[in-house]
């Protein structure tokens, strides 16, 4: 950091980093949605069969705790 000016311009722990940017709440949570589809579309069957049973087992616990 120091050979390339930085050294005393800048804040303590700061030196050549990039944090404090803006976050893109809209383009996180796209990239959240994406993903979680792309991990559920590359599934096997037999894992994707099992969560729904696993889904709708707790649908019917929880309907019939409330």
């Amino acid at each position: 950091m120091i050979e390339y000016g930085n050294g005393v311009g800048q804040a303590t722990g700061q030196a050549g980093g990039s944090n404090g940017g803006q976050l893109d709440w809209g383009a996180s949570i796209g990239q959240f949605l994406n993903d979680s589809a792309h991990t559920v579309s590359t599934l096997p069957p037999l894992t994707l069969a099992v969560i729904v049973v696993v889904l709708v087992l707790g649908l019917i616990a929880l309907r019939r705790v409330f």
